[in-house]
């Protein structure tokens, strides 16, 4: 008789308290199965699921970046590429792995710009490689490098959901004129995209450089952040869209939304309109913005669902 198969291996992204959990995948279940099958060696889930994923260039750099960041994902993608030297899918994935490895150290930078340019040459069509570009860049180069590896990737995609999250957070760095670049992308986007609510984000990242600098008080209700005139305008554009347009599928990345908008509300005292969204949220925490006060995360979004649910 033949032996039953063994059991599947446990996530490496283990479950928190509350029923939350802190896991990029999301909401994505097909990407968590492939990722955590990529954590043990067995690279055809990943493969398959990023043939599945199409034209979808948002949900593909979503899906590409989260299985970089597996562990071991570096060396399976190697494998794969080695296995099909002609796969773009392959190319890419290992371009973003060994990108985040750089980011975090472990590999110097120049591999991972050979293994882009790479990717580049493989696909050179994809804002993938060029994600994991501005990925590397945002850890270990300047704003202008920043800038060439996102105008890039926006040549590719315009409208590139997490590219344009992390030029919000590089130039929020710089000073205000992120206000201006949020705001530029939101009015030329069109109306369903979710760009709309980049000047939240850059809000949101601008109280995380002042509160770094001391130039506020870290936590944002005690700071006032969210009660200016000007930045309740920026939360009530963002809301009035979400309730237009938020029942659409604008790919896993919308809860990256979704968590900066009900800390937005959350901290400007719209208590109602807070548990709403974090209804809408369920158990899908991202650490922005809920980390920019120094505090953990998952800890900072219980109590802010805590309190806004009992406020109503």
């Amino acid at each position: 008789m033949t032996p039953p198969p063994p059991p599947p291996p446990p996530s490496p992204f283990r479950r928190l308290g509350h029923g939350r959990r802190i896991d990029p995948a999301l909401d994505d279940e097909a990407l968590r199965t492939a990722r955590d099958a990529l954590a043990q060696g067995h690279w055809t889930e990943a493969r398959g699921l990023l043939l599945a994923t199409g034209e979808d260039r948002d949900r593909r750099g979503h899906r590409c970046t989260v299985l970089a960041a597996a562990p071991a994902a570096e060396s399976w993608a190697r494998e794969w590429r080695l296995t099909e030297p002609d796969s773009a899918d392959a190319a890419v994935l290992l371009a973003c792995a060994t990108a985040l490895r750089a980011a975090r150290g472990k590999r110097p930078p120049d591999a991972a710009r050979e293994a882009v340019a790479t990717a580049v040459r493989a696909a050179p069509a994809d804002p993938t490689p060029w994600l994991a570009l501005l990925l590397l860049f945002r850890a270990t180069a300047s704003p202008d490098d920043c800038r060439y590896a996102f105008e890039e990737l926006r040549a590719r995609h315009p409208e590139h959901h997490h590219a344009h999250h992390l030029m919000a957070a590089v130039l929020a760095e710089k000073g205000p004129d992120v206000y201006e670049f949020a705001a530029s992308a939101a009015e030329s986007a069109p109306a369903d995209s979710p760009l709309a609510l980049l000047p939240v984000v850059a809000h949101a990242e601008r109280h995380r450089v002042l509160a770094a600098a001391r130039e506020t008080a870290p936590d944002p209700t005690a700071s006032g952040h969210w009660r200016d005139r000007q930045a309740q305008l920026y939360v009530r554009a963002a809301f009035n869209w979400w309730l237009e347009w938020g029942a659409e599928d604008h790919g896993p990345r919308r809860l990256h939304d979704l968590n900066f908008l009900a800390h937005a509300k959350f901290h400007e005292g719209r208590m109602a309109e807070a548990a709403a969204l974090f209804q809408r949220i369920g158990p899908y925490v991202t650490p922005e913005p809920w980390s920019y006060a120094g505090d953990d995360p998952r800890k900072a979004f219980r109590a802010a669902h805590r309190t806004s649910l009992g406020a109503v």
